[in-house]
């Protein structure tokens, strides 16, 4: 801690401290203009993450066949049978005939658990489905002597690879398990002499106690009957799939199921696409034809100390403006992108353009290519060949001139990204790696070696201040002296 003006009576700290403001205005020069880059930085990446993001939507819904081109069923008797489909299922109509649903098998005690023993140990079961299905291990689930006989049930439900319900009721004691799946084949058999005592305890009943015995009270779970368009067959699950189709069958009965295309699906991805690529190019072009306050720069520490929370947002919000105005990268990709969905597209179809689709660009010309959609005409062409309208988009060709718009366009976003993260990097790079990151290190080097020359003239000044103090303190004892000397005589 520094005090002067002890001699001179001058505030010598503050005459140091508005020294050292104007001997700080280059360094603060150096700190504005590496807060511009790094909002600049900011702002390219925000753009970044925009086509990104467009990039993503492109991909999943119009590059994508299966999530685009999907399918519809209808059922005449829901009651019957329901369907789903796949992007790759027939457009067909399957006629139903429900015989007979798939049941699970169940096995019952005998008698009650009154002779439950409980133990500590393992229980192994061998577990077949009922789709005749044999588990590759033995079950094991571990008792304990603790246990009681709804804790047994509890455990035997709570067993995964069992995959069974299990009731006991206290009343009759008796205990029922029953198998979460359907199918004749399915069974549970007892590995081991402990086990098969053990069940013994709980009711069930057996001839003796040899290893390898099915559990008893069994009653067998069915395979579902049906026949469709004309085939009788079975299946050990009520759901089951045929040719891309998968059926759940309710009840006994007949129905008609039917498969379509969901041209609702399409429709609804394209018009999607039009608003989110609207929406990019808006933010895009707003961020190159952004106002640029030059008077507005960022604020020192000093200026910020000075102005309310609202003020400093209200300034900031001009000093960030049009960082971006009339940027050479953005305006090229913006560019690109136009021309890409410009051009025809080289597939055998009548659908080689956006406008054979009803999607045309504004008439607006400040609107910078902004697509307008004739929802009845894309109704129209996705009515006449869904096909044909998504291979306009997804279409892969050899050359470019054979690559559809939506792969067209994600190729001219990722290089505008790519230019864009040469230029102000993205969130994994290091400063290093790009070109403003370069540039906001050899400004951290410059403010570094000015920070130490600030501390060196602020340390001169205080030299010189105290020296002028030591010079004033020396004179005013001198003038002491005399003035003793003269008032003696």
């Amino acid at each position: 801690m520094r005090i002067g003006g002890l001699a001179s009576g001058m505030d010598v700290d503050t005459m140091i401290k508005n020294l050292m403001k104007a001997e700080r205005l280059p360094y603060n020069k150096l700190s504005q203009k590496k807060q511009v880059l790094e909002w600049q930085r900011d702002d390219y990446r925000q753009v970044n993450t925009s086509l990104k993001q467009l990039d993503t939507f492109l991909f999943d819904n119009l590059v994508l066949q299966g999530s685009t081109m999907t399918k519809k069923t209808s059922s005449t008797g829901e009651s019957v049978v329901t369907a789903t489909a796949n992007s790759s299922a027939a457009n067909v109509s399957s006629n139903i005939k429900v015989d007979r649903l798939a049941s699970s098998a169940t096995w019952v005690s005998e008698g009650n658990a009154k002779s439950f023993e409980a133990r500590n140990g393992d229980l192994s079961l061998k577990v077949t489905s009922g789709s005749g299905v044999l588990k590759d291990k033995e079950v094991t689930v571990s008792i304990s002597a603790t246990d009681t006989v709804k804790d047994i049930a509890a455990k035997l439900s709570n067993d995964k690879d069992l995959n069974v319900s299990v009731i006991y009721d206290e009343v009759s004691g008796k205990m029922s398990i029953t198998s979460k799946d359907t199918g004749q084949a399915g069974s549970i058999v007892l590995g081991d002499e402990e086990t098969v005592k053990f069940f013994q305890t709980l009711g069930f009943s057996f001839s003796s106690a040899a290893p390898n015995q099915e559990l008893t009270g069994k009653t067998a779970g069915t395979d579902a009957l049906f026949t469709i368009n004309g085939l009788t067959t079975t299946r050990s699950s009520n759901t089951f799939s045929m040719n891309n189709v998968t059926y759940t069958l309710k009840g006994e009965g007949s129905s008609t199921v039917s498969v379509s295309n969901n041209n609702d699906a399409l429709f609804d991805k394209i018009v999607q696409f039009v608003g989110k690529y609207n929406d990019t190019i808006e933010s895009l072009n707003k961020k190159i034809n952004e106002e640029r306050y030059k008077g507005y720069q960022p604020l020192s520490q000093d200026e910020r100390n000075e102005l309310s929370e609202k003020q400093i947002e209200q300034w900031e919000e001009k000093a960030k403006s049009g960082l971006l105005r009339r940027d050479s990268l953005i305006s090229s990709g913006l560019t690109s992108m136009r021309t890409q969905l410009y051009n025809p597209v080289s597939i055998n179809s009548e659908f080689k353009q956006l406008s054979a689709i009803g999607i045309t660009t504004t008439s607006n010309y400040q609107e910078n290519g902004k697509l307008k959609i004739d929802e009845n005409k894309l109704r129209e062409a996705i009515g006449k060949d869904p096909n044909a309208v998504f291979q306009l988009f997804s279409a892969d060709g050899a050359t470019p001139a054979e690559k559809g718009l939506a792969r067209r366009l994600r190729n001219s976003i990722k290089d505008t990204v790519g230019k864009i993260e040469e230029r102000a990097g993205n969130a994994t790079k290091t400063n290093q790696s790009f070109a403003i990151g370069r540039n906001l290190i050899n400004l951290d080097s410059q403010m570094n070696r000015f920070e130490s020359r600030l501390k060196q003239v602020e340390d001169r000044y205080w030299r010189q201040f105290t020296a002028m103090e030591k010079a004033i303190s020396k004179s005013n004892d001198q003038y002491s002296f005399l003035m003793q000397q003269f008032s003696g005589n």
